[in-house]
């Protein structure tokens, strides 16, 4: 037990390490992004995957979150206003994306009409643009796209609203701060380790299907060095069907924005939680921006 606490708060100092030198040095993990032209480009992109979904970078954000929540537990302004940035950052990405039900209700209509009354074989976005014309199966298969935006997008804009499912077999019979307690154990021991596994395995799972050769999470960044000197990009273009959607690679993507949205939103429901706890009954629902179906229609909200 020793040996791991050693090891649990040594990796806490070297976090400040790490983020300094990551800081200080950019190029070294960054100078990919204007393309893979040389071997040091092809070792900045490996390190980035590394580091990525690393212990490393684990404790450079959990130190970061011990920090802020230490300022935040000395000046609750300041943690009520980490509050509402989190907050409203899944309100606001969640109603944008929210939009893509619109789009697949639209794009769907529009799929029906073009195959089975005009019997079209391809649809163009904008006509006579090659690039943007695609065979009427890639469309339909392309609508899991929307659903898997709504999914991983909207979820914790949906937590912030109340509506998600929730089953309550004591919650509601409980005191305020009882329930505080409970959510602040809940955000602490649930959201965020699932987040961070999800966002850990999902990582390397994403790269997978954008490079080669293939990184492992049970690679050490020695051998992700090696494999940098053949590496190239190789964004996966296979579809379940010879004309259907050929982007799957965005699902990846999702899945890493949905864990870190989860994981984001999880700091947020445990300071919020944290202050209406301190504060008392009175602070329940401060500065919680919540969308309204309007005057008489308070029954339903939460529930949509």
């Amino acid at each position: 037990m020793l040996d791991g606490l050693v090891w649990f708060f040594s990796n806490i100092g070297q976090a400040f390490v790490n983020a300094g030198y990551a800081i200080t040095h950019p190029g070294m993990w960054l100078s990919w992004i204007g393309g893979l032209e040389t071997t040091e480009d092809k070792q900045a992109l490996m390190r980035f995957v590394y580091y990525g979904g690393s212990v490393e970078f684990f404790f450079v954000v959990f130190t970061l979150f011990l920090i802020v929540t230490a300022v935040g537990i000395a000046r609750p302004n300041f943690m009520w206003g980490c509050v509402r940035v989190l907050e409203g950052l899944a309100n606001s990405v969640g109603r944008f994306f929210a939009w893509a039900g619109l789009l697949m209700v639209l794009q769907q209509i529009v799929i029906v009409f073009m195959q089975r009354i005009f019997t079209v074989p391809e649809i163009s976005l904008i006509y006579g643009v090659s690039w943007l014309t695609f065979d009427v199966s890639w469309w339909a298969e392309e609508l899991k796209l929307y659903n898997a935006m709504i999914v991983c997008m909207c979820a914790t804009y949906t937590f912030v609203q109340g509506g998600h499912v929730r089953v309550d077999l004591v919650y509601s019979a409980i005191s305020h701060r009882a329930k505080r307690v409970i959510d602040m154990l809940g955000s602490l021991l649930f959201m965020m380790p699932v987040a961070v596994l999800t966002w850990m395995y999902g990582w390397f799972f994403m790269w997978r299907h954008l490079v080669t050769p293939k990184v492992s999470a049970s690679d050490k960044v020695e051998i992700l060095m090696k494999k940098a000197r053949i590496l190239k990009w190789n964004v996966e273009t296979i579809g379940f069907s010879p004309n259907g959607f050929n982007a799957y690679f965005l699902f990846k993507v999702l899945l890493i924005c949905f864990a870190g949205m989860v994981f984001l939103q999880s700091i947020a429901f445990f300071y919020r939680s944290y202050l209406e706890f301190k504060e008392g009954a009175g602070s329940a629902g401060k500065y919680l921006d919540r969308d309204t179906l309007g005057e008489g229609e308070e029954a339903y909200e939460g529930t949509h």
